[in-house]
């Protein structure tokens, strides 16, 4: 079994709040149930320029920008206050270290996060029970999001002061996908992905230690888990694993 291929996540983000801007906007489409495939539909964006916008790839034009707020139910000028984070300093604004710019930065990443991990509550809440043929599906969508976000949060501890308060937002996102993870690892169709974060979790093993047992490079569980393509001998071999880990 292989998991579907998606974008790579790993692409360098030049401006962390077009990053921040994206996440957002993604966490708020899924909140209104809103499809990619609609919103191309209607002439608002095309799917390819709001996967790039929502991983922070790129930026829409005003126009754009201005028709989604309107679908996303945000009032004008919301996504371009999201990715600048205040307000422009006026000349009468005292200067800032560079230290204390990052730090900003960093603080304003973090708020930002957390905003669009809880603007997922009422989705989660309105998830169906495990055994709905629908679950899978919503539940993933959810946990893409949250990889979306965690993705976010680490690189602003890479390329700026790590700040306390993003330490909070990617411990926050990161227990909200464990909890959902081992959650969606219980369903008859679960992902191969989520079922080997469940294993690899219960028996209290590392990303390299499974790697090791089931015979892989640690990449290939790190993708896995992440639920982006691997070669068909890579997964049956962590099919094997699972079984062997006698989880599900």
């Amino acid at each position: 079994m292989t998991i579907p291929a998606e974008a790579d996540d790993d692409a360098t983000i030049v401006d962390p709040g077009m990053a921040r801007a994206g996440a957002a906007a993604a966490a708020r489409r899924r909140e209104l149930d809103i499809s990619q495939r609609s919103l191309a539909a209607d002439g608002i964006i095309n799917a390819g320029a709001l996967i790039s916008f929502e991983k922070g790839r790129s930026w829409p034009r005003d126009k754009t920008r201005a028709k989604l707020e309107e679908v996303l139910k945000w009032p004008p000028g919301t996504i371009n206050r999201l990715r600048t984070g205040a307000p422009a300093a006026d000349a009468s604004t005292p200067a800032v270290s560079r230290d204390d710019a990052a730090g900003d930065e960093g603080s304003l990443i973090a708020e930002a996060v957390v905003a669009a991990a809880n603007a997922l509550g009422s989705t989660i809440e309105a998830l169906p029970p495990v055994d709905d043929p629908e679950f899978t599906t919503r539940i993933s969508a959810i946990l893409a999001d949250l990889r979306q976000l965690e993705a976010v949060a680490a690189r602003a501890t890479r390329i700026g002061r790590v700040t306390p308060a993003l330490i909070r937002a990617l411990s926050a996102v990161r227990r909200r996908m464990d909890e959902l993870t081992m959650r969606a690892a219980t369903a008859k169709d679960a992902t191969l992905g989520q079922r080997l974060y469940a294993a690899r979790r219960t028996a209290n093993l590392t990303i390299g230690e499974t790697a090791q047992a089931a015979g892989v490079e640690e990449d290939v569980i790190a993708r896995v888990e992440a639920e982006r393509e691997v070669p068909a001998s890579a997964a049956d071999a962590v099919e094997v694993l699972i079984g062997q880990l006698d989880w599900g």
